[in-house]
């Protein structure tokens, strides 16, 4: 794991990846992405299904590496990829994730998946699992 703490994370960084992040309001990743950004967070949407849509204001992309290479052109880098996806899938967000050089993977409460997070941390990211970020940012507030 990279030497940092979560209050260090939230306040070091802008950018958070939601990966599976739903256009649905009543979903969780909606409610929890839709508060980050009133704190002061962009947000970038990542889902195939919802993939050349709006949600919160901005671009959805099919793929992290998609959101990544785009927003590199505008400058930017992804600092946190917050996934709201089943623990199979963490495997392949986390390979993602090393890729464009994230610095941390943060798995929602409830998704826990420590060969995932091995992999993340061997990668040099930061590794939160089976925590909200949401109820994090709030409590640290």
């Amino acid at each position: 794991m990279t030497s940092t703490t979560i209050p260090a994370l939230l306040t070091e960084t802008r950018t958070i990846a939601v990966v599976g992040l739903s256009a649905q309001t009543n979903r969780p990743s909606h409610e929890v992405a839709a508060y980050l950004q009133s704190k002061g967070y962009r947000i970038i949407p990542v889902n195939p299904t919802y993939a050349g849509t709006i949600i919160l204001s901005e671009h959805c992309y099919p793929t992290l590496t998609t959101a990544a290479k785009v927003l590199s052109e505008e400058g930017v880098t992804i600092d946190i990829v917050d996934c709201f996806r089943r623990p199979e899938h963490m495997a392949a967000i986390v390979q993602e994730a090393i890729a464009v050089r994230a610095r941390c993977v943060w798995m929602q409460r409830g998704i826990i998946e420590p060969v995932a997070a091995a992999a993340a941390e061997k990668g040099g990211l930061y590794v939160v699992m089976d925590k909200c970020l949401m109820i994090e940012h709030k409590r640290l507030s």
